[in-house]
């Protein structure tokens, strides 16, 4: 064997063997390439109706804004309609209650003035106690002026 063969066989080797070593890599790069087929393919498949799912529940709660927003309104609205109609009745009864309820005060009192001149004696009978002071007990003296 002259130089040149053993030259050539020793590129031939080490041509194998850097054809070898790309051949396991490329069908390690097949196999990963597979598996990450199978992953996309997996994600794929669970994420589509867990969109669809979604969607489905945005409109749901979109609609359950929209009926939200119509009762918020109606409540408004029944709001605007009690502040109105407390003002009305206010404005209708407020004087003349007021005016009765002052009446009823002054019954009252009235009543209580009189009951409290008399007071029960012996035997049931009403007494008259004057709330006035005698003018001996007050001195007998005039006020006047300086």
């Amino acid at each position: 064997m002259s130089g040149g063969e053993v030259a050539g066989l020793l590129v031939a080797v080490f041509w194998a063997i850097l054809v070898s070593f790309l051949a396991v890599v490329l069908v390690r790069l097949a196999q990963t390439l597979k598996a990450a087929t199978k992953l996309v393919t997996g994600v794929t498949e669970q994420a589509v109706p867990l969109l669809g799912e979604a969607s489905a529940t945005v409109r749901s709660a979109q609609t359950q804004l929209d009926r939200v927003d119509a009762i918020a309104s109606d409540v408004q609205e029944v709001t605007q309609n009690a502040s109105a109609l407390s003002s009305t009745v206010s404005t209708a009864f407020g004087g003349p209650l007021v005016k009765v309820a002052a009446f009823g005060y002054g019954v009252r009192r009235a009543l209580g003035r009189k009951d409290a001149g008399t007071q029960t004696g012996r035997g049931g009978r009403k007494v008259v106690v004057s709330r006035t002071v005698p003018a001996a007990r007050r001195g007998g003296r005039k006020r006047g002026r300086g």
